[in-house]
């Protein structure tokens, strides 16, 4: 069974950190890109950054480029995303996400396998 759990969200004040991780399990990691996705209440989901596992080759949406950091731990089948310097346009639910094959990095549709999502909140 693939599960993908995501974990680290919470409340933080605006420029702080958090730290997410998403535990994969049920298929072979390093065949797959990992993304993390947002939605925050009445808007679309959108791509935040992805990773191949198998490459390390990485993405990232210009909104959270210079401020969010994405890694792989292939041992523990584990992707981290460290968020810094957080904003308060940065609160949605963040979910990871795993791709076989991926034409567009950070394309939702793209994605396979979905977790349930972790709750951001930014506070100003």
């Amino acid at each position: 069974e693939v599960q993908l759990v995501e974990s680290g969200g919470g409340l933080v004040q605006a420029g702080g950190s958090l730290r997410l991780s998403c535990a994969a399990s049920g298929f072979t990691f390093d065949d797959y890109t990992i993304g993390w996705f947002r939605q925050a209440p009445g808007k679309e989901r959108e791509g935040v950054s992805c990773i191949s596992s198998s490459d390390g080759s990485t993405y990232y949406a210009d909104s959270v480029k210079g401020r969010f950091t994405i890694s792989s731990d292939n041992a523990k089948n584990t992707v981290y995303l460290q968020m810094n310097s957080l904003k308060p346009e940065d609160t949605a639910v963040y979910y990871c996400a795993a791709a076989w094959r991926v034409g567009v990095p950070l394309k939702p549709d793209e994605y396979d396998y979905w977790g349930q999502g972790t709750q951001v909140t930014v506070s100003s």
